[in-house]
């Protein structure tokens, strides 16, 4: 099965190179991703992304370099380590804050969290965000939540983050547990321009802080 191992063994070596550029943790390197490639943030609010398109092209030379170090089973063994390297930190992430983490890297987010925003008078809106969060640490955590905008492209409209005007907001997790954090808030936007007229957001985005320490979600 093994034809070369020298190119198995440099594919590897490529693969955890490629997989440590946008690795998902202490921050999630996606929030505001517009094209993507596996693990790679191909183009953001910022336009292209360099690294990432040079960590693209390293992910297929890797790829090639795999198939070329096995005489058979090739297209089988793609899928499985295309499959692997995709779930592979997101394991090692949960086994690590369930094991040597603590305080808010111990934290997590399971990423479908919703902001809903209705207006009640012309400047005068009501704003809901609910998240479940966990901790997978042995003490309770306590952190501030800062809310981010998913980036739309060619517009400065205010949206999620809209309710950063009523915070920050102090959230305790405790000791291994989740929690379904709810937060409604009146919020005046008489001095906040490019501000949504209402309306709903999934998958929102946030920062959690804790004094000099802080993630994005």
């Amino acid at each position: 099965m093994i034809k070369n191992k020298k190119n198995l063994i440099a594919s590897g070596l490529i693969l955890i190179l490629c997989m440590s550029l946008y690795f998902p943790f202490p921050d999630a390197p996606m929030v505001y991703e517009r094209m993507t490639f596996m693990s790679f943030p191909i183009q953001d609010q910022d336009g292209y992304n360099v690294l990432a398109i040079i960590g693209s092209f390293l992910f297929i030379f890797a790829i090639v370099l795999l198939v070329r170090g096995l005489s058979n089973y090739h297209i089988r063994t793609v899928i499985i380590v295309a499959i692997v390297y995709s779930l592979l930190p997101f394991g090692l992430i949960k086994v690590y804050q369930e094991t040597m983490a603590d305080g808010i890297r111990a934290i997590s987010y399971d990423g479908k969290g919703t902001c809903d925003f209705e207006k009640i008078e012309e400047e005068e809106f009501t704003g809901e965000c609910n998240m479940l969060i966990s901790n997978h640490s042995g003490e309770p955590v306590t952190f501030e939540i800062e809310f981010l905008d998913t980036f739309f492209p060619g517009s400065k409209t205010r949206f999620t983050s809209l309710m950063n005007e009523n915070g920050p907001y102090t959230v305790t997790i405790e000791a291994n547990d989740e929690k379904s954090v709810s937060l409604e808030e009146i919020l005046d936007l008489s001095d906040i321009p490019n501000h949504v007229d209402g309306g709903s957001s999934t998958e929102v985005h946030f920062k959690i802080k804790d004094g000099d320490k802080e993630r994005i979600m």
